[in-house]
């Protein structure tokens, strides 16, 4: 059976930020994800979900500077002292929240390094924090992201994001296997979901495709993905990472209400 989780930051935007967890809630999920909460204190978020009772499954580390186009910092030699101070604030954050998750995002290309040097780096980095990732009992996940979307993105195929977890061959670093981009790279979902390595895969992301709106709007199959996806054995969560272009409970309808926690891919409606 499939566990879903809906995204605070990108899915759930009608209410401001810290009610969004209790908003989670009434929609019927158990569990929510999000990016770094740069305007909120780390207390109140904490405290939010709390009251809530939701599961935080994964959130993203802080990814740096956006104005100035950061879009993470793990890759970036120069930044390496900042980067392992955020991972390890990140970690700390995570186990405050019993999160088991962390996507270390991975930033972008560097004109005046080989993408080797960068591969290289955050290598370095993520291995770094192996033992603070360990002794937390953490999962730092690395995601490819689309060259449409984001076109100087580092990791843009999935064997970008695999050569890092099997370089650092730890339990500890895994891949965000994100549907809705590695459509658009790479296409051939349900193939690629047959043949992966499932263990190295810790968390799983959807949107249609190619406008990023919920599944039914666009040109993914989400009935049969999701099926592939659980007959390979996926253990986490799916979350929900789309786009809202109306009314979101109208986004939702394809997942029955009790259907938000845990379900079979035949309860659906896409």
């Amino acid at each position: 059976m499939l566990r879903f989780d809906i995204n605070l930051s990108m899915t759930l935007t009608d209410v401001p930020f810290l009610e969004r967890f209790q908003r989670a809630a009434d929609l019927g999920f158990g569990a929510v994800e999000f990016f770094w909460p740069d305007d909120v204190s780390l207390d109140d978020v904490v405290a939010a979900k709390e009251a809530a009772g939701v599961d935080v499954v994964l959130f993203n580390m802080n990814a740096g500077d956006a104005s100035r186009g950061d879009r993470g910092l793990l890759s970036s030699p120069a930044h390496k002292e900042w980067w392992r101070g955020a991972m390890l604030e990140a970690i700390a954050f995570a186990e405050r929240l019993h999160c088991p998750r962390i996507h270390a995002v991975a930033g972008n290309r560097l004109p005046a390094l080989a993408r080797d040097e960068q591969i290289d780096c955050a290598v370095e980095n993520l291995t770094a924090m192996l033992p603070h990732l360990e002794r937390a009992g953490v999962v730092a996940c690395v995601e490819a992201l689309n060259v449409y979307d984001t076109p100087d993105f580092l990791l843009t195929k999935l064997a970008h994001m695999m050569e890092i977890v099997q370089r650092i061959d730890s339990p500890h670093v895994r891949c965000q296997y994100d549907i809705y981009h590695m459509q658009r790279m790479e296409g051939n979902l349900i193939h690629t979901i047959r043949h992966l390595e499932m263990a190295l895969i810790s968390h799983v992301q959807i949107a249609d495709a190619p406008a990023r709106h919920h599944p039914g709007t666009g040109e993914i199959h989400f009935r049969n993905v999701l099926a592939a996806l659980d007959e390979a054995g996926y253990q986490g969560y799916v979350g929900l990472e789309y786009r809202v272009p109306g009314a979101l409970e109208e986004t939702l309808a394809w997942l029955p209400r009790e259907a938000r926690r845990t379900a079979s891919p035949s309860v659906l409606t896409v």
